[in-house]
């Protein structure tokens, strides 16, 4: 504009009048920051790597990354570039006694109730296959996800043993009352190393809520949008996205962190693992699926 009004040898003031322009913006030139391609880019990726997750939980990933970010800059970038997460509406339930209190055995500490439920699915060929997800109310880690075709009361008791061993036992054990749940030998191995059980109300699920809470996460994220064509290929996804949910998942009901985070160094200048241009040449941006290359290879 300068050049043409120096052309046309008008004032500043009434070549800001004829176009309609402030005056002030001829005096300090717009500039954006440096760094918003690159964090554009980055919430672009994040967005498309994790479908279901919002613009304040892409902001705790970016931070935890090493940008110094803010949630409104976040958002603003998240409006610009039309992202959003779909609508959902879950219906809720309650178990209240006449006198209007809510019974529930709470989890006080680490280890204390232990709780665990069966999802199923199919691989590609149609075939069933099922789920037992096992998780630690209090810090709402998932403490194991066995895959299998067919699961009974003899895998369940196997797949407690196994966590035990690392773990110990548990105060409380929370389930439903299904046949795998309530089988004798499986009531009797859990007073044996002394965990007690907890089995809710026949058809009362959201007395399991934490558990019936991480399923629906795992099949909103993980098995809405994969396709399995083979049992190993399931196992080792559901693994894979376990360890991403224990480590790298901001959780909301903790502060937008882990329950139980991974220890790394983040790269200097704002750059992240997920970056749509990697650093390195030739690099490849690590996704969910890498650890499904990396078993196989």
């Amino acid at each position: 504009m300068d050049k043409v009004r120096s052309e046309l040898k008008i004032s500043e003031r009434r070549a800001c009048a004829a176009l309609g322009q402030h005056r002030s913006t001829q005096r300090k030139p717009a500039r954006g920051r440096d760094d918003e391609a690159a964090l554009t880019a980055d919430i672009i990726e994040l967005a498309k790597t994790y479908g279901r997750y919002g613009y304040r939980r892409v902001t705790a990933l970016l931070r935890h990354a090493g940008w110094a970010v803010n949630a409104k800059r976040v958002q603003r970038i998240w409006r610009r570039e039309g992202l959003k997460v779909p609508q959902k509406q879950p219906k809720r339930g309650r178990l209240w006694l006449n006198d209007g209190s809510c019974v529930r055995l709470r989890a006080e500490r680490p280890n204390h109730v232990w709780s665990y439920d069966f999802v199923e699915d199919r691989t590609h060929d149609g075939r069933k296959f099922r789920m037992l997800c096992l998780i630690d109310e209090f810090t709402h880690e998932a403490l194991a996800i066995r895959v299998k075709r067919r699961l009974n009361a003899t895998d369940v008791l196997e797949t407690l043993a196994d966590v035990m061993i690392i773990r110990g036992p548990p105060a409380y054990v929370r389930s439903d009352n299904g046949p795998e749940f309530i089988a004798i030998v499986l009531r009797e191995w859990m007073a044996a190393v002394g965990s007690q059980t907890a089995y809710i109300a026949p058809g009362s699920p959201w007395e399991n809520g934490y558990c019936e809470s991480f399923n629906s996460k795992l099949r909103d994220e993980l098995l809405d949008g994969e396709i399995f064509f083979s049992l190993p290929e399931a196992q080792i996804l559901i693994e894979a996205w376990r360890q991403h949910y224990n480590g790298v998942r901001p959780h909301s009901s903790l502060n937008y962190r882990p329950p139980a985070p991974e220890s790394f160094i983040p790269r200097s200048g704002g750059i992240v693992p997920w970056a749509s241009a990697p650093a390195v040449e030739g690099a490849r941006s690590p996704t969910p699926n890498m650890a499904l290359e990396t078993a196989v290879h």
